[in-house]
């Protein structure tokens, strides 16, 4: 999007926080206040309580949310995930690819200023307490230049005790979301000398967060996040995003006296958008890669507005084409064919996920073993059976061979499989040899739980082969025994 004024159009060669050397150029943007920075915060907190509460929180026996990378097990709103799911969250990634897509094509970064870790934690808790110690911002521009007495180095080093304590706080509870909530409080409880390891590396992680936080902060929008560089495809003049109205704003400046705004635009240049803008950027240049759509601009802009009895929305949630054309919301094509598939994929994983067996068994004969040839005119084989149970129920396990005739013999007696959990035993498969027409024959079993069929399962079966002649003489053998 253009603006009437294209002397500006300069900023799309620099970024706003670096200098033409590449010196950081520190932002110090100022409190913001207003109906959406209220809103936000709403957002936020409850955003905030369910990140460090979900660990804590259990659905049929366990934690609500869990990613154990470890043990390669996910947890997920009751619902156990394994490594066998693995195409559900290969599903899942396409989907949410499809949704980023879709939702940034309709509403350009609003996740970024609502809902994104990054800003919530920055904006709402790391920069509010620094408005608490250290004022707004010139009052930390000034501080930041003033001699170190007692009252800077106070005021710096409570507010950096402070940042590394919520940012250890941070790392343990996504350390939570990985190993558990009750292992950790173990661990918390625990003797430090006991985890001296993990200890250090948490101490490390923290220091992360808290560099980030602290120091990094909007670099991470602005440079890292792969999400805001992708912008420039995703985002169309359709899409509804935090915009200045240069058709009525333009052209600016201040107002003179007895100067009528019918003659001249509503924009008196007072740069209050610009002053608390948490990248540095002034949104009057048009959209832009830094632009979080944190609303900031919006609340200054209308407090201004007010004051000189002039109509919000000034800048405003719109879209380029809105602003230019004047006319409302338009649905593309590109907005229809991405509903479409991203509903077709969302009914696939929700359809995936509750069609999926609850129990999922995978039968090997066991490597470098051969068939044996046992009394009776039977013969061996020795298998693997590996179960997982994604059900909240201990399940007993009874395997049985449906075809052809013959027994199952599972080393070690009854086998149980533990709620959500996985287990692993042999056994051995009995086959009288003249049902064996050749060397490597296919077997059908069925994994049983009580009286239900869970699963059944072919594999192989190695024996003898038998010619046609050497079957008709055991089969006579047989029925003479009988």
């Amino acid at each position: 999007m253009s603006t009437e004024n294209d002397s500006h159009n300069t900023y799309r060669d620099s970024l706003a926080t670096a200098d033409q050397q590449g010196h950081r150029i520190w932002v110090y943007p100022n409190k913001p206040s207003g109906r959406f920075y209220s809103a936000r915060k709403l957002v936020s907190y409850f955003l905030l309580a369910f990140l460090f509460l979900a660990p804590f929180l259990k659905l049929n026996g366990h934690q609500l949310l869990q990613f154990d990378i470890i043990e390669r097990k996910f947890f997920i709103f009751g619902l156990a995930f394994w490594p066998q799911d693995m195409h559900l969250f290969v599903l899942i990634g396409i989907t949410l690819a499809v949704f980023i897509v879709l939702f940034t094509a309709i509403f350009g970064r609003l996740f970024c200023g609502w809902a994104c870790p990054q800003t919530i934690f920055m904006e709402m808790v790391f920069r509010r307490i620094e408005y608490l110690i250290e004022g707004n911002g010139p009052r930390q521009r000034a501080l930041n230049k003033a001699p170190w007495d007692a009252g800077k180095i106070f005021k710096k080093t409570t507010k950096h005790l402070i940042f590394y304590a919520i940012s250890f706080l941070i790392g343990n509870t996504f350390l939570a979301y990985i190993i558990g909530a009750d292992d950790l409080i173990k661990i918390i409880t625990d003797p430090p000398s006991q985890h001296v390891t993990g200890l250090a590396i948490m101490l490390l992680f923290s220091f992360v967060f808290y560099w980030i936080f602290a120091y990094f902060r909007e670099q991470v929008c602005t440079m890292v996040c792969p999400y805001g560089r992708l912008q420039g495809v995703l985002l169309d003049d359709n899409s509804i995003v935090v915009a200045y109205d240069y058709k009525r704003g333009e052209k600016r400046g201040p107002v003179e006296r007895g100067q009528s705004f019918d003659q001249r635009g509503h924009c008196i240049d007072c740069a209050a958008c610009v002053h608390v803008c948490p990248t540095g950027i002034d949104i009057r240049n048009g959209t832009q890669l830094e632009c979080i759509n944190c609303t900031a601009c919006i609340d200054a802009c209308d407090r201004v507005m007010d004051r000189m009895k002039l109509p919000r929305g000034l800048i405003r949630y719109s879209s380029g084409a809105a602003i230019e054309k004047k006319t409302g919301f338009r649905v593309t094509p590109r907005i229809i064919i991405y509903t479409i598939a991203l509903l077709v994929l969302t009914g696939a994983v929700f359809g995936l996920t509750f069609m999926r067996d609850e129990v999922e068994a995978t039968v090997l004969r066991t490597p470098g073993t051969l068939y044996e040839q046992v009394e009776g005119g039977l013969i061996r084989n020795l298998y693997s059976i590996r179960i997982v149970n994604k059900t909240f129920e201990e399940l007993p396990i009874d395997i049985r061979l449906k075809q052809p005739e013959g027994k199952v013999e599972i080393i070690g007696g009854n086998l149980t499989v533990e709620p959500n959990g996985l287990a692993e035993t042999v056994f051995f498969v009995e086959i009288k040899r003249k049902l064996l027409f050749s060397a490597n024959s296919t077997i059908v079993l069925e994994i049983y739980s009580g009286d239900k069929l869970l699963e059944t399962i072919r594999t192989s079966f190695m024996g003898p082969s038998l010619k046609s002649g050497e079957q008709e003489s055991e089969r006579d053998e047989d029925d003479e025994e009988e």
